[in-house]
């Protein structure tokens, strides 16, 4: 678990952003779909501080906007310079997670 952890660690900004990328999520509405998508390890604990940090970085953006079920929500949108910069991340996951994937699968057998 705590191996997992940490790489996950790695590469949680840029799976964040890949999600928002694909629509306009609030915090809660995040950590769903990535629960969803196998990632059952990420809280809203986790969540907050990487959209605070994405934010910061100008990558995201957050904008309130009324919820049918109570207050308001803050959705965020990926800008103009996180989807370069998730471009960049998937470009170097690439070259990173084809060898290491190989290697792993040299040491099984």
């Amino acid at each position: 678990m705590a191996t997992r952890s940490q790489l996950l660690k790695g590469v949680l900004d840029a799976c964040v952003m890949a999600v928002v990328e694909a629509e306009p999520v609030y915090g809660y509405e995040l950590s769903q779909k990535l629960q969803k998508m196998g990632l059952p390890d990420i809280s809203d604990g986790t969540i907050y501080p990487v959209l605070l940090r994405l934010q910061k970085n100008g990558f995201i953006r957050g904008e309130m906007r009324p919820s049918q079920s109570g207050p308001n929500r803050k959705y965020y949108f990926l800008t103009d310079t996180g989807k370069e910069e998730l471009e960049q991340i998937a470009d170097e996951w690439q070259l990173i997670a084809v060898p290491v994937s190989e290697l792993l699968k040299r040491s099984e057998g």
